[in-house]
């Protein structure tokens, strides 16, 4: 691996999701205490494309991932974790001046906190020059979210070219808006990431979002700026279902019932990998929803951003209704 080029040059196989953006180490605080107090930390990574990138691969999708990282000990992990979970990362590039970004984690009095140590990263110096018009070209979809645009205004840049050469070559976006208001306001992120909605072939925002996007309460007052949108919607995080909104027609996709939830976090990206992996397994859109539905059942189910995304067979499992069988 060379610092600032290409971690390889082999031009593997070509994936059939594309997604890029920044991937940052994550030390987690391992009790209730919170990181003031706490000795107990756990250390691992995430980022919402590369949790994408890893749900699809589990569900036995080919996937690449590529972003920038720092050429130091937390790039180089997550490049082999990312490599070792089976996601094509020959498009990733290595920094030697700037830093692998950094979040921490805790939950302390009953409230989940991040707090992100993002600034100059490695991760926020991507420029256009970085894409790789033929990777994109040979995917089925690229996926990217609104976090990735709100970095930098080159990292914007980036991002509205990769969906401009996505059009280019036929290749369908997806994105998931994602909105962090830690990273900008909602008057900075509106039109930036409405922008991008109305591109998108498939636009996977959560209600929350669209309420703040829109400015609307309702989701039937939302209806009328949604129809406007050239491509398909899928809106999560309904009372009791995830909405489908295509070609004018709204559906509802019951969510899965789940005991206890351990962990929220990640569940949308894990959400996105099962219903990106539903259409690419020629399943009707009600269908890949609702496996997307599964997919984000199962993930908050467990700890961690991706440590959860479930392998093909056991989510092939609940489906069939097979018992499980503990001895």
């Amino acid at each position: 691996m060379v610092p600032g080029s290409p971690s390889v040059s082999i031009v593997p196989i070509a994936p059939e999701v594309v997604t890029f953006g920044e991937s940052m180490g994550l030390v987690i605080c391992a009790d209730q205490k919170g990181l003031e107090y706490s000795s107990g930390l756990e250390m691992s990574f995430g980022g919402a494309e590369s949790n994408v990138a890893i749900g699809l691969a589990r569900l036995g999708r080919r996937a690449g991932w590529f972003g920038r990282l720092g050429s130091d000990p937390l790039g180089r992990r997550i490049f082999k974790a990312i490599r070792g979970e089976g996601v094509d990362v020959s498009g990733v590039w290595f920094a030697d001046d700037t830093p692998t970004g950094l979040m921490l984690r805790e939950k302390a009095f009953g409230k989940s906190s991040v707090y992100y140590y993002r600034r100059h990263s490695a991760a926020s110096g991507m420029q256009p020059e970085h894409l790789n018009e033929a990777y994109i070209a040979g995917a089925q979809i690229l996926h990217i979210t609104g976090i990735t645009t709100a970095l930098s205004p080159s990292c914007k840049d980036t991002a509205f070219q990769a969906v401009a050469l996505a059009k280019k070559h036929g290749t369908k976006v997806s994105f998931d808006p994602n909105l962090r208001l830690k990273l900008w306001s909602i008057d900075e992120a509106r039109p930036t990431l409405l922008a991008i909605a109305e591109q998108a072939d498939y636009f996977l925002p959560g209600l929350d979002e669209l309420r703040l996007l829109y400015q609307k309460e309702s989701l039937a007052e939302m209806l009328p700026e949604l129809n406007k949108l050239p491509g398909m919607s899928v809106i999560k995080g309904g009372e009791q279902a995830t909405y489908l909104l295509h070609k004018g027609v709204l559906s509802e996709v019951p969510y899965f019932p789940v005991r206890e939830v351990v962990d929220p976090v990640g569940a949308g990206d894990g959400f996105c990998a099962g219903f990106l992996a539903g259409l690419l397994q020629g399943r009707s859109n009600e269908e890949a929803v609702r496996l997307g539905n599964l997919v984000g059942s199962m993930v908050i189910q467990a700890p961690g951003d991706w440590e959860g995304l479930p392998a093909w067979e056991d989510v092939e499992g609940i489906l069939e209704g097979r018992v499980h069988v503990e001895r």
